[in-house]
């Protein structure tokens, strides 16, 4: 009785998958086609920067290499891969030579033996910005008293779901509420969905991630009252109330675990993240669609201790001449898990200052509470 009931929710587990898939191929055709030219590419770009030092160290290719709370945000159905009962990760990095201050806190755990829930939130902020409009005051004079300050920043709050659908298939889905604050000046509220798929075959992972599989709108209301008069003597727009469009985005990727004698494990993974609002500075790119890879190592000692390294974000520069080269973001990393229950993880991105904003130190740290038994998941589950 219990092996067909299994057999039957594995049956219509994996149906309801690959019906997720098509619908959102539908959704992708659809928005690249109607909105192509009439859509920003780039929005909610700080939800593109990516979660955890682990990750960052391995060049943001985790889509098939990721297991912890921090799924959540690459790929919601790896949560199922979690082998506590609760897990905490929190992040601190610091961009722009500490302008801007980005920061992720994390939680999940079961529900009931086969579902996984997790709650996480961003912010990406620059702070302290001074509020010069009041700098001069009635007579003219310069009355630095008067200079107030406000944040820029923006928020989101994912509630994630996974499912165990069997042995080798995992599902789950993400809920983004997005919040943006311009100080008292702009805000914005938005809603996104986005669906994540894993297949396991011995030590080879497949994964699927698709973002904004609806598509997200951040609608956009300003107090123009509090701008208008600077904005008219310095010959700028009056900003309007408006709304801007986060368009589909599908990450696929194959992560392969590699036994290196009895103490080493390397983990190689390959992420492509696949665009289809018309042609991007990417490695691959046509009218159609963009194609950027990523990819990352992890050589493990004993699953104690981790070196890490990846590159992404590959772009065709071209010089003050004009000759076209190829540039990529390098990153490294380290981590360390000091007992069953603390995992300290380090990232250095962009090593050598490639691109033009000053490399980045990003820390992470994960907590881990009661290790669930090996009869925990119905189905059982992940090879490392």
């Amino acid at each position: 009785m219990n092996l067909n009931y299994f057999g039957i929710v594995k049956i219509y587990g994996v149906k309801f998958f690959f019906s997720v898939i098509l619908f959102c191929v539908q959704v992708f055709w659809t928005n690249s086609v109607f909105s192509q030219n009439l859509t920003p590419k780039y929005s909610n770009e700080f939800l593109s920067i990516g979660v955890g030092a682990r990750a960052l160290g391995m060049g943001g290719a985790q889509v098939g290499a990721v297991r912890d709370v921090t799924s959540a945000y690459w790929n919601p159905a790896a949560l199922t891969g979690i082998q506590h009962q609760y897990e905490f990760s929190l992040m601190h990095a610091e961009y722009f030579a500490g302008i801007a201050q980005y920061d992720y806190v994390g939680f999940s755990t079961p529900l009931g033996n086969q579902n996984q829930i997790a709650v996480s939130l961003i912010r990406f902020g620059v702070d302290d910005i001074p509020d010069t409009r009041f700098l001069y005051d009635a007579n003219g004079a310069i009355n630095y008293n008067n200079i107030q300050f406000f944040n820029a920043a923006d928020y989101a709050l994912l509630l994630s779901f996974a499912r165990d659908i069997s042995a080798k298939f995992k599902v789950g889905a993400n809920a983004k509420v997005i919040h943006r604050n311009v100080g008292k000046f702009a805000q914005a509220w938005g809603f996104g969905l986005d669906v994540g798929g894993i297949y396991i075959q011995k030590r080879i992972t497949l994964g699927l991630m698709l973002r904004d599989i609806t598509t997200t709108y951040n609608a956009w209301s300003h107090d123009a009252e509090l701008v208008r008069e600077i904005y008219a003597q310095t010959n700028n727009e009056v900003p309007v109330n408006s709304v801007e469009i986060t368009l589909p985005k599908a990450i696929a990727s194959i992560a392969y675990d590699w036994k290196i004698g009895e103490k080493f494990n390397l983990l190689t993974a390959l992420d492509l993240e696949t665009t289809f609002d018309g042609a991007r500075n990417t490695l691959i790119s046509s009218s159609t669609l963009s194609i950027d890879p990523k990819f990352g190592l992890e050589l493990g000692f004993k699953n104690l201790v981790f070196v890490r390294g990846g590159v992404s974000n590959f772009q065709y520069i071209k010089d003050f001449n004009g000759i076209e080269s190829l540039n990529f973001l390098p990153a490294a990393g380290l981590g360390v898990i000091l007992n069953e229950r603390f995992q300290i993880d380090y990232a250095l991105s962009d090593l050598g200052d490639v691109s033009e904003s000053p490399y980045s130190h990003i820390f992470s740290v994960k907590v881990s509470l009661e290790k669930l038994g090996s009869d925990f998941r119905k189905f059982k589950a992940w090879q490392r």
